[in-house]
């Protein structure tokens, strides 16, 4: 869905001109240039979170085999699936945050011209998302920091040390989603009034057209 088919006569005045080759192909919003390095950072951490996925399956595999074949528990496996899934899904967030493929449950959303749709997200950003983030990232830093003084570990017998480790994934967790989150208001904003400049982003189409 383009610009042009969402936009109504009553809404046509856009704050930027030809808008249409400066939206991304995914989010509809133009991109810019302290967003899109933002977006790197953050699409860097998320590609290499993914690979504790593939960790965490041999982890569950060594762990059932251990269990089933030679009817030996483990512990300290047990922590690490669940310190990799935990790790892996938080890290995650932000980059699901980046390209848009959070899930939205908004049946209104969709059915918004990309002006009123800009709006919503601006607002959102503003009064529940950012301050939600500031909130959870001034609560989080020192809880992390604590269990590091603490020296703090598992409870349970054999289980892991420095814990501290995965309560610092929970906080960078939410810095990194906080810097999506501008990210994401840059464009909003670049989008609603031409400020940050809006910068031209080719698609996989124009890419091949280019190509051929």
């Amino acid at each position: 869905m383009t610009v042009s088919d969402q936009d109504s006569p009553q809404n046509s005045r856009a704050p930027v001109p030809d808008a249409g080759e400066f939206l991304h192909h995914h989010t509809e919003l133009p991109t810019t240039r302290v967003s899109q390095q933002m977006d790197r950072v953050i699409a860097a951490t998320g590609k290499a979170a993914s690979w504790l996925w593939v960790v965490l399956t041999g982890v569950i595999i060594w762990a059932v085999v251990g269990r089933y074949a030679f009817d030996h528990g483990s512990v300290t496996l047990e922590e690490v699936q669940w310190h990799l899934a935990g790790m892996g899904w938080l890290l995650g967030l932000a980059y699901t945050l980046v390209v848009d493929d959070h899930v939205r449950v908004d049946v209104l959303h969709e059915r918004m011209s990309l002006r009123r749709q800009g709006w919503v997200e601006l607002l959102g950003l503003l009064f529940l998302l950012l301050p939600f983030l500031g909130l959870a990232i001034y609560e989080m830093i020192p809880y992390a920091f604590s269990s590091w003084q603490q020296g703090e570990t598992s409870q349970a017998p054999a289980g892991l040390p420095y814990r501290w480790v995965l309560k610092g994934v929970v906080a960078l967790s939410f810095v990194l989603l906080a810097l999506a989150a501008l990210s994401r208001l840059l464009k909003v904003t670049a989008l609603l009034f031409g400020f940050p400049k809006p910068i031209p982003v080719k698609t996989g189409n124009d890419k091949k057209e280019d190509a051929s």
